[in-house]
């Protein structure tokens, strides 16, 4: 059985970035709506904080358990790529729970081989909310 590549990757400085803020806040989850600004950024939410409806698509899920969703004209925009989560200095998001912590969480991202888009293709498409 041939195994899915993952739509959604974080870097290990994002991971223990993300465990620190569970530590303090709970539960996560990440929103990446695409928008210009803040939008551009993938937004750090206590999880169900920030409402998902029928236009959000579930890339995955990273640092163990924190799901991360995107806004569906992005994910069509970007579904051949896969997303990677990382964090470098600098002032997060004005409402991103890294905002205070000097870091701020960033994507960055790599295209799908054709072998790999062809398997995510045949898997059909992923969950969405709502």
């Amino acid at each position: 059985m041939v195994s899915l590549p993952a739509r959604i990757l974080s870097t290990p400085q994002a991971d223990a970035l993300i465990t620190r803020l569970t530590a303090l806040h709970g539960p996560l989850m990440f929103h990446q709506s695409g928008g210009c600004c803040d939008g551009s950024a993938p937004m750090c939410f206590l999880r169900g904080e920030f409402r998902v409806g029928a236009q959000d698509v579930l890339l995955g899920r990273i640092a163990g358990d924190v799901p991360v969703w995107i806004g569906a004209a992005q994910f069509d925009y970007w579904r051949h790529t896969q997303v990677i989560i990382d964090v470098v200095p600098g002032r997060g998001a004005g409402m991103s729970l890294e905002s205070p912590e000097g870091l701020r969480f960033l994507v960055r991202s790599r295209l799908f081989t054709e072998s790999e888009s062809a398997l995510l293709e045949a898997a059909g498409e992923p969950a969405r909310g709502g």
